[in-house]
């Protein structure tokens, strides 16, 4: 009976499932550019530095990765196994870019960058461009955005500095995106570092997305570099819209946090957060 029994569930099991696991991570100015091309405070990483990012990476072993502050496909190579994952970053040449490493094993189609969250492209420190991208696992399409959002306005309102009115402008460039996606009925993931802290509820700046989303950080705390008052409120984000807010398992939201105690200084001064989706 037990065996009968198994063999029911398996055949009314989706036979396409497939359960992929989304992070994202802010590896800090991880660049080989020379100090005469970054701020002063930029802190050069040594050989063991990157060693131990590579055996991070390994750790994390998640299927897609949304990165932020790395300086294309050869600092990427230098983290993730390229013979694992294939990566994309957006046609500009800035040092701080926002990309995505992708196993392998995944069918990835690169789509435009989203050029517009550059609001000063000329700049010398511009802001960082979105690198956008479709997978296919388990018979569905996922549009996925990597993203770096201005700093400067953690909270409150959106208009009350030069950084917030910043914000703002990248908010509707990416309310834009999001509207075109749902008019698409894509499923889509927005991830990476928004530089923002999001009250649950009734954040200003998750309200001008103006659409139904699911947040995985929402109503917890980040342990990474947490304080002996406990954790601290995330910055770095995973949204889900369309298909994937059902497709999102909430309780697997994870914070990959470092043993050592100069990994600010080594490392990055953010940690990976991953999230798990099953995909029908």
């Amino acid at each position: 009976m037990r065996v009968l029994l198994l063999v029911l569930l398996l055949l009314a099991a989706p036979l396409h499932a497939a359960e992929l696991k989304f992070a994202t991570w802010n590896i800090g100015w991880a660049t080989l550019r020379p100090p005469s091309e970054l701020p002063r405070d930029v802190i050069r990483r040594s050989e063991a530095d990157w060693r131990l990012l590579r055996d991070y990476a390994r750790r994390l072993d998640a299927d897609v990765v949304a990165l932020q502050e790395v300086d294309g496909p050869e600092i990427a190579a230098r983290i993730f196994d390229p013979r694992a994952y294939v990566f994309f970053f957006p046609e500009e040449d800035d040092t701080q870019r926002a990309g995505f490493a992708v196993r392998r094993t995944l069918r990835a189609i690169r789509n435009p960058d989203l050029v517009g969250l550059d609001l000063r492209p000329e700049a010398r420190f511009s802001l960082r461009r979105g690198t956008d991208i479709t997978i296919e696992a388990g018979g569905n399409r996922l549009r996925l955005l990597s993203i770096h959002l201005k700093a400067g306005c953690m909270e409150g309102a959106l208009g009350w500095s030069r950084e917030c009115e910043d914000l703002a402008q990248q908010a509707a460039v990416l309310a834009g995106w999001i509207a075109q996606r749902r008019r698409e009925g894509a499923g889509f993931l927005i991830m990476g570092d928004f530089n923002r802290r999001m009250r649950d509820g009734d954040d200003e700046f998750l309200g001008r997305l103006n659409a139904p989303l699911e947040r995985a950080t929402e109503g917890q705390s980040s342990p990474c570099f947490a304080n002996a008052r406990g954790g601290r409120p995330f910055i770095d984000h995973i949204l889900a819209g369309g298909a994937a807010r059902g497709w999102m398992q909430r309780d697997s939201l994870r914070v990959m946090v470092y043993a050592e105690r100069d990994a600010r200084d080594r490392l990055s001064d953010h940690c990976p957060v991953s999230v798990r989706l099953r995909l029908p």
